[in-house]
């Protein structure tokens, strides 16, 4: 079950947080529920996919994105992504989820969300990467366009050595998915 009360309640609250400016985090505090755990006792690997998005959703609502992508046709879409959990968050525990977009690069987004504990320890981290379909055209939207339509002026900074790990690996994944799928 995906997680749609989460999801309603960013939805409603948004205002509250403001808009996203390019460069900003966006925090959602979650507490992990009994429909969050496994056997363990603690947050599903799953569960964090579905609290990410739900963070990149909350971005994408405050910036903009989602009005002028519904108006031209355009679909965000998640090319891949890469956790590590660190610690776990275990059942009632109170926690974060810091999403941000990184930098960005032709038409590829670099996102990252942390999970943050109470005591400011990361429990996961989960960097995406992504891009913005724009289906009538057949073709992804180049980013640096994207980001002058929602108004912003800001440059993408250069990619880290932590981010050119992980599109190498991504795209290697990529790579062996498309040719041995």
């Amino acid at each position: 079950m995906y997680v749609w009360a989460r999801l309603a309640r960013v939805a409603a609250t948004k205002s509250r947080r403001g808009p996203y400016r390019f460069g900003d985090e966006g925090r959602l505090s979650f507490r992990c529920l009994p429909t969050d755990i496994d056997f363990n006792m603690h947050l599903n690997n799953a569960r964090y996919m579905m609290l990410a998005d739900v963070g990149r959703i909350d971005i994408f609502m405050r910036s903009g994105l989602i009005e002028l992508a519904r108006k031209r046709g355009w679909a965000p879409m998640l090319g891949g992504l890469q956790t590590v959990f660190v610690r776990e968050i275990r059942l009632w525990k109170r926690f974060e989820v810091v999403s941000s977009i990184e930098t960005w690069s032709g038409t590829e987004v670099i996102g990252k969300h942390r999970f943050v504990l109470d005591n400011g320890e990361t429990a996961a981290l989960i960097m995406t990467s992504a891009g913005v379909y724009d289906r009538e055209n057949r073709r992804f939207v180049q980013i640096d366009d994207l980001v002058r339509l929602l108004g912003a002026e800001i440059t993408p900074r250069d990619v880290s050595e932590e981010e050119k790990i992980f599109i190498a690996s991504h795209k290697g994944m990529r790579s062996l998915a498309k040719n041995k799928g």
